[in-house]
């Protein structure tokens, strides 16, 4: 994965600022803040332009995030500006990486959520606001461990609620603050 493409510290930067302003500073998730206070918050950027080329990529990443104790690394975003775009090709290439999950022996072990400019909830309307709960500035896979998943549960034991929290967040935030939010 090179490292150095010329999107690589803008798409970073742009992450970053998500991460901070909207993740970590509406609280759409309780337990990002402390792995990032604690520096254990990877953000690759790939230069992957195919499908392919990002699911190689994707295979290198969750190997990494294997092999690399969880207070250095406790998850991993994988940042792609430069592939799946369309919401759509973005979305059937999520079933690519469950395969490549679980061909790797780490079903149980990491998971991978997803992020994406256009994100679109089932059911919901487009410019529905609800939707920035997973709307990131470039198309980006989250690599998580399992083990963290459980922990961050036993302490917030009805993710339902942080559900519900975070649309009404949204809601009230409206789409025009949303954006100045990510500026």
């Amino acid at each position: 994965m090179t490292t150095n493409t010329p999107r690589e510290p803008q798409a970073v930067a742009d992450t970053r600022r998500w991460l901070e302003r909207a993740v970590i500073g509406l609280n759409l998730c309780p337990f990002a803040k402390a792995v990032y206070a604690k520096d254990q918050v990877r953000i690759a950027c790939s230069d992957a332009t195919t499908p392919a080329a990002l699911l190689a990529e994707l295979g290198e990443e969750l190997l990494h995030l294997r092999d690399t104790p969880a207070d250095t690394t406790d998850t991993t975003l994988l940042v792609h500006p430069d592939v799946l775009q369309d919401f759509l090709d973005y979305n059937d290439f999520l079933d690519e990486a469950e395969a490549l999950l679980e061909s790797l022996g780490l079903e149980g072990v990491l998971q991978v959520a997803s992020f994406h400019p256009d994100y679109r909830f089932a059911g919901s309307d487009p410019d529905d606001v609800a939707n920035c709960t997973n709307r990131s500035p470039y198309p980006t896979l989250h690599l998580l461990r399992e083990a963290s998943i459980d922990r961050a549960v036993e302490a917030f034991p009805d993710p339902d609620a942080i559900v519900e929290r975070n649309i009404a967040t949204l809601q009230a935030l409206g789409r025009e603050g949303w954006n100045a939010l990510l500026v």
